[in-house]
């Protein structure tokens, strides 16, 4: 097959999966947009080598057949990167195909432009990307469509392209498509990250996911047949599938919980697609699917979610429940309506399909939030990112004024994030509540069914501990907004208290004599240590003493790492420097927050000034600042080492026996590779728990010493630990 018999075919299969009911002249216009970008793409190629049409075809294609939108965004899809790469204008766009067209690709070409040389990135262009909400939702989808083909097509990029892409997909994009209610599309983001952050472990659990569906099937068969019978003598129209978890969701469970695959009981779940009986509610019809199931299955009561009588704030609706199958084996069972089902896979696209005019759903309101975020003055990037992340995942409640009127909250959510949510001024003058007519603290968590009555005083003012406990990002902004000013003083207060004692000292005022303090303080921005100054928290004098003294770092030194250096994006020549031993007067530091020692899987990030900070890959610090400092990555090895220690700490669990301890501690002394630096053990009621600090060389000597102790009759279970610095 030829080039263009291969663009060709790809642009049939778009039409193909187009709606039923979009109209012959709609689709004259998308062959007029494709015809107009493979012009203007003509004789471009993307890395993988073939030809760039190829990008706008796909992106349209899973605008239109994933996330079911309309004729308008399949247009903005194909025409998405022309202003960017090309020398068309946004006003040739909307000459040739109309004004809403040509703002949708103005809000996508705008995320890619040039940013602020003070931030990050990518943390500018998330901004900018929302900001766009005002304007248009659909320009978030596409960008949401964009990223799942660059995700599918991640391949072709070096290593260093796609660990920074993997990592800002999964901070950024994967909970944003969960928020717009891009269930199938958020779970690929999620695989696909992990697959090139962590890809020994994704095909381990992959692997054992599919050994699992296979030893399961039958049970599987033997499990719904019953309900077959129960639901079609019931006159129920249905369709009932298996899936399991997905392979990020079975590791992101295995990591938080410290527990191993074969602990996870709710890899299973069965859902049952109905449509709706005309003369019956929805709503009515699923508890009766409930009731049907319940009566063949014991069910778990703890475990029902109700989520037809209040959606998630994405839209999402749902009855979820949990039975006893044969065997003893645990199902998952959802029940859905046809509508639910749409919502759930199509998210955003569908829900408005279906809204009726002038209902205003709780994921309206999320956005009108989001704007008025947006509307604060000062937020940086990067503030603004982390702000909003906290309400992307978060679980939800519903807690009631005094009036009735519900309100959703993210569990977790304090009276006084009630008290913002209500009004900005409200919460500035929160003195306390009353929940259920109980007087209570501002700090009480709410609960699902609360009713809140908020306190106010004209002579409170917004205090720092309160952001202790909010949890909404509307709360912590508009706290934040108060003390910006205040900041700011103590931030030209240090920054003069510090360059006039460098200027005494008689020392450079570069970045490097910055960077000596901010290493000595464990602080990764100068702002911060100018504020610290300010306060007066660090005095001149302990500022002299670390200008003056010599920068050392005793194990960094005899270690040899490999920088993989890159030049600017398009230059095919990576520049190498190999074997660079790190030595005192070296720009490298060893991560606090991770400790990663030899034969960790690591990453440098170069963000305060020269220093490279080597982290764990697996570090959430790592994680959060590779998203946000995606340009600021250094791809790191190691190479070769002399054999000097560094710190790791391992737990131990296990029934508490007579003498344990002192064997774990014997068998440890026996070890010549390793040394111990601390241990300590708590006994209660027969189980022991026990913190142990050992200086290694590196992961094999590490691995080998848990090896040992996991063979000493009476322990459970051995892992590594961070360590608390």
């Amino acid at each position: 097959m030829t080039e263009q018999e291969h663009i060709k075919e790809a642009f049939e299969e778009l039409l193909k999966s187009l709606r039923k009911d979009t109209s012959k002249e709609s689709r004259q216009r998308i062959k007029e947009a494709f015809e107009f970008a493979n012009e203007a793409h003509k004789g471009v190629r993307r890395r993988s080598g073939e030809p760039y049409i190829m990008h706008p075809l796909a992106v349209a294609k899973i605008a239109t057949s994933e996330i079911g939108l309309g004729t308008t965004s399949v247009i903005a899809a194909l025409l998405h990167d022309v202003v960017e790469d090309t020398d068309y204008t946004v006003e040739d766009i909307s000459n040739l195909f109309g004004p809403k067209v040509a703002s949708i690709v103005d809000g996508l070409t705008k995320i890619s432009g040039v940013m602020g040389s003070d931030t990050s990135q990518q943390a500018e262009s998330f901004r900018k990307m929302i900001l766009t909400l005002a304007d248009d939702v659909r320009v978030i989808l596409i960008k949401i469509a964009d990223r799942l083909h660059n995700m599918r097509t991640l391949a072709s990029m070096p290593e260093h392209k796609q660990v920074k892409i993997a990592s800002e997909t999964l901070y950024i994009y994967a909970p944003l498509a969960h928020r717009m209610g891009l269930h199938a599309i958020k779970t690929e983001l999620e695989d696909l990250s992990m697959k090139y952050e962590h890809p020994e472990e994704y095909e381990v659990i992959n692997q054992k996911i599919e050994a699992y569906k296979r030893q399961f099937s039958a049970l599987f068969t033997e499990f719904i047949n019953p309900i077959r019978q129960k639901l079609s003598s019931n006159g129920y129209e249905y369709t009932i599938t298996a899936r399991t978890k997905s392979v990020y969701s079975v590791w992101l469970k295995m990591q938080r919980r410290n527990i191993s695959f074969d602990e996870i009981f709710d890899l299973l779940a069965v859902r049952i697609v109905f449509k709706p009986k005309e003369d019956q509610p929805e709503k009515w019809q699923c508890w009766n699917i409930y009731s049907l199931i319940t009566d063949i299955y014991s069910p778990k009561p703890e475990r029902i979610r109700d989520w037809v009588s209040v959606p998630k704030a994405n839209g999402y609706e749902a009855l979820h429940l949990t039975v006893m199958g044969p065997e003893g084996q645990w199902f998952e069972v959802q029940i859905r309506s046809e509508r639910m089902d749409e919502v759930a896979e199509k998210g955003l696209a569908a829900h408005w399909k279906y809204k009726n005019e002038g209902e205003s759903s709780e994921l309206d309101k999320w956005l009108a939030g989001i704007k008025e975020i947006l509307d604060q003055p000062d937020a940086t990037a990067l503030e603004f990112l982390d702000e909003f992340k906290l309400n992307l995942f978060a679980k939800e409640i519903r807690v009631f004024t005094p009036k009735g009127y519900m309100r959703t909250l993210p569990k977790g959510a304090t009276a006084l994030d009630f008290a913002y949510d209500i009004h900005t001024e409200i919460g500035n003058t929160c003195i306390g509540a009353k929940v259920n007519h109980k007087l209570v603290p501002m700090s009480h968590k709410l609960a699902s069914g609360d009713q809140v009555e908020i306190l106010t005083s004209d002579k409170q003012r917004p205090q720092k501990e309160w952001l202790d406990f909010v949890v909404t990002a509307k709360a912590r902004t508009h706290i934040n907004a108060v003390f910006k000013k205040y900041r700011k003083e103590l931030l030209r207060n240090g920054i003069t208290i510090y360059e006039a004692l460098v200027k005494r000292l008689g020392l450079p005022p570069t970045s490097e004599t910055l960077n000596k303090v901010l290493n000595d303080y464990v602080l990764t921005n100068r702002d911060d240590l100018y504020v610290e100054i300010g306060k007066h928290n660090i005095t001149e004098d302990d500022l002299e003493k670390v200008l003056r003294k010599r920068t050392e770092n005793r194990f960094v030194k005899y270690w040899k790492l490999q920088f993989l250096w890159s030049g600017k994006d398009g230059d095919e020549k990576k520049k190498h420097r190999t074997d660079v031993p790190i030595d005192p007067d070296a720009d490298f530091v060893i991560a606090p927050c991770c400790n990663p020692i030899p034969g960790d899987d690591v990453v440098g990030l170069n963000i305060a000034g020269t220093k490279v900070t080597v982290h764990k890959r697996s570090c959430p610090e790592a994680i959060r600042l590779m998203a946000s400092f995606g340009d600021k990555i250094v791809p790191v090895k190691w190479v070769s080492h002399k054999l000097m220690s560094f710190l790791a700490v391992i737990k131990i669990t296990g029934i508490d026996t007579s003498g344990i301890a002192g064997e774990i501690a014997t068998l440890i002394a026996k070890e010549e590779k390793v040394s111990m630096r601390m241990i300590h053990f708590d006994t209660r009621d027969g189980i022991f728990e026990g913190i142990i600090h050992l200086y290694v060389h590196n992961t094999a000597d590490l691995n080998n010493i848990v090896s040992r102790i996991f063979q000493v009759k009476g322990v459970e279970n051995v892992m590594r630990i961070e360590a608390e610095n």
